[in-house]
């Protein structure tokens, strides 16, 4: 799956910005994590059609790069989480960030991880566990 990173500068209205032109492009956001610092911030972002998505905030005046990112589901429930980041350090791979959001209809717990390497993603299936696809979100 990809992801939309959105580089903003920390100020009022960025982010709303950011948001609008994607909504007036038609894109839909299904998932959205934002990390700041004192002078910018990264907003992360699944989104219909990621690659157009990037090109129309470019063509905006906004910083955005399509990175590959992980999405697994998993049981909403305790403990499940530890247990798949168990998996994914038992096999030596490291997770440079994560976040997550429940499914709107199948109410699972859906974990995005940008994985320092694909190849533990046969470890995750292994395991049980359902990466997704963009196209599951719709579902």
């Amino acid at each position: 799956m990809k992801q939309v990173s959105v580089f903003l500068e920390n100020s009022p209205g960025r982010l709303a910005e950011a948001t609008r032109i994607l909504g007036d492009a038609g894109h839909n956001m299904h998932a959205l994590t934002v990390a700041d610092t004192s002078d910018f911030g990264v907003a992360r972002i699944i989104v219909d059609n990621p690659e157009q998505a990037a090109a129309e905030l470019k063509k905006r005046g906004i910083s955005a790069q399509v990175h590959d990112v992980c999405a697994v589901a998993i049981t909403d429930e305790p403990g499940q989480l530890s247990e798949l980041l168990d998996i994914i350090a038992g096999q030596d791979f490291d997770i440079s960030y994560c976040y997550c959001f429940v499914h709107p209809v199948t109410s699972s717990a859906v974990n995005v991880f940008r994985l320092n390497s694909p190849e533990v993603i046969p470890f995750i299936r292994d395991a049980g566990y359902r990466v997704l696809e963009l196209e599951d979100l719709h579902a």
